[in-house]
């Protein structure tokens, strides 16, 4: 059975994706409905034939930027892959003019990664008409596309009615751009308990964690939980003395086989990638059968042509 195809774009329709949010809980169920479609391995039809997209990458990335590649290819739209290292960026150049640049040339689909907070809506309002910007990830703000190809690999374990899960996020919350929009599409499609856990000096006192269970107790976090998302412990923060070492985070934060039997037996496990083995999780249960890690990557693409078709595919 097809799922619902979007057609022309309402007039309230987003032009950008740039954070979740602010997105109603409709649309992110459209989008993952849609999105599951597409991970079924039905035919898109080529939805964006004689469309250019460019991932216009400021940072380095694997998962992101060869998953919307290919969900661009297989949307059929031309795909233009820009690397700053090697582009007049190096030379001076703004963001904001190497986006007009190459817009220039027709392009009007652009995948943003970028360093700093805000950036990729920067450029989304300085876009030209027409022209639709995706945040694949900026700075400690948002990365969307991840956090609904998270909700979609909780989805497709625990089904769509979220309202009984018990969902616990463990590790470096506050710079991690992928716990803020998961913590939004948590809420926004009413998950029963949010729980995160973490040491002190790498949780936001922001906002960000309303409505959560705040501890920094991992064992008592797991206890019963149906999900568990691990975060990436961002070795760069260790010369800020954030915490002691990689060892005792790994004693205090790790997840283990024997941690993992806290949670209800039918608990999955998720993690955004790249992984640190051996210090938020082990091989064995990043490995093992109730991980989900590969699972995300591959829902990444039929997420991200979900995306892609919803912002462009009317044009």
């Amino acid at each position: 059975m097809n799922a619902p195809r979007p057609g022309a774009p309402a007039a309230d329709a987003p032009q950008h994706l740039i954070g979740l949010h602010d997105m109603p809980a409709a649309r992110m169920t459209a989008l993952l409905e849609r999105a599951q479609y597409f991970a079924e391995g039905h035919d898109a039809r080529q939805a964006l034939a004689g469309i250019a997209i460019c991932t216009l990458f400021f940072e380095p990335s694997t998962r992101t930027r060869l998953s919307f590649q290919l969900a661009a290819q297989r949307l059929g739209a031309d795909v233009l892959n820009f690397d700053a290292s090697t582009s007049s960026t190096s030379k001076g150049e703004t963001a904001l003019d190497t986006l007009r640049t190459i817009e220039a040339m027709g392009v009007r689909g652009f995948v943003v990664r970028h360093k700093e907070d805000g950036a990729v809506a920067a450029l989304a309002a300085a876009a030209a008409p027409g022209t639709a910007v995706v945040n694949a990830g900026d700075g400690r703000s948002a990365h969307p596309t991840q956090g609904l190809l998270d909700m979609l690999t909780l989805r497709q374990a625990k089904g769509p009615d979220f309202s009984g899960l018990k969902v616990l996020v463990v590790g470096d919350v506050k710079h991690s751009r992928v716990a803020r929009s998961d913590l939004h599409a948590l809420r926004a499609l009413g998950a029963g308990e949010i729980r995160v856990c973490g040491p002190r000096a790498l949780l936001p006192d922001d906002g960000t964690l309303a409505g959560c269970a705040v501890s920094g107790d991992l064992d008592a976090a797991l206890a019963g939980v149906d999900a568990v998302m691990m975060l990436r412990l961002q070795r760069e923060r260790m010369e800020d003395g954030l915490v002691d070492s990689l060892e005792d985070y790994h004693r205090d934060y790790g997840l283990t086989v024997a941690r993992l039997a806290r949670a209800a037996p039918d608990a999955i496990v998720m993690h955004p990638g790249p992984m640190n083995r051996g210090v938020e999780i082990t091989d064995e249960v990043a490995d093992g059968p109730q991980s989900r890690v590969l699972r995300q990557v591959g829902n990444g693409v039929a997420v991200r042509m979900a995306v892609l078709e919803a912002l462009l595919g009317a044009r």
